[in-house]
């Protein structure tokens, strides 16, 4: 009965990473076919590789879809349904700096900053900012359940603060702040955080998951962004008090 469970819907989640897949494969084909020319062993590797990327992405979505998502939502409905719902806090605190330290896109973006900058970004640095900017926000989003605070007006002022920290950021900085905001909200987030917010708000009472669980994406999409900037302007002022030096 349990493995009926967990290949529960396979079939579906194979059919979406080929249609995801195939016409990338395709378009690469007719390129090699008229421009580009790449050795036989190259495009060998290649299809190794697309093979192994199918079987990853389906085995991470059918353990997204069998594991994560009830997993998270079973969880949130617990701290929820619990008398002192602020554990909902420190917990989506904790839940969001691991989330993000682990997701794979996040750590790639890391990665490229560390190389690409010859290390004068660290990657680890960044990595560490990010995840404790995510966590932050996370539970802020959680406390937005709890104490029923509006969603629109946080938005609002995170953004603002975004804009006005513009003009004292780094240049360098400022792209790899808004394309953090994009890697962070990942399957890793997107699967169980998403899914620990709904589960909270279907068991609080005069919370709907609709209106109030959704909406935690966008707050894990504005952390890395202001987090990224603040840590710009802290460069700026090192930069500046060592030149003053």
């Amino acid at each position: 009965m349990m493995g009926i469970g967990v290949f529960s819907g396979i079939d579906h989640v194979i059919m979406d990473v080929t249609l995801a897949l195939v016409p990338l494969v395709i378009f690469f084909i007719a390129f090699q076919v008229l421009y580009l020319k790449l050795p036989a062993s190259y495009i060998l590797n290649l299809l190794t590789g697309v093979i192994f990327t199918f079987i990853g992405m389906v085995l991470f979505l059918q353990g997204v879809h069998v594991a994560f998502l009830p997993a998270g939502q079973q969880i949130g409905a617990f701290f929820g349904s619990m008398e002192a719902r602020w554990v909902l806090i420190p917990f989506g605190f904790l839940v969001g700096f691991l989330a993000t330290y682990a997701e794979p896109a996040v750590r790639i973006l890391c990665n490229q900053v560390d190389e690409s900058s010859s290390g004068f970004i660290r990657g680890s640095l960044l990595l560490l900012v990010l995840s404790a900017g995510v966590a932050g926000f996370v539970a802020l989003g959680m406390a937005r359940l709890v104490y029923n605070i509006p969603f629109l007006p946080v938005m609002m002022i995170g953004y603002f603060c975004a804009i006005l920290l513009l003009p004292f950021a780094e240049k360098d900085f400022i792209a790899i702040a808004f394309d953090s905001g994009g890697v962070a909200t990942g399957p890793m987030a997107v699967t169980f955080l998403m899914a620990l917010s709904v589960g909270a708000s279907a068991v609080i009472e005069g919370r709907n998951p609709v209106t109030d669980g959704f909406g935690l994406i966008a707050f894990i999409a504005l952390a890395p962004i202001l987090a990224v900037l603040l840590l710009s302007v802290v460069f700026r002022m090192k930069r500046v008090k060592s030149n003053a030096v």
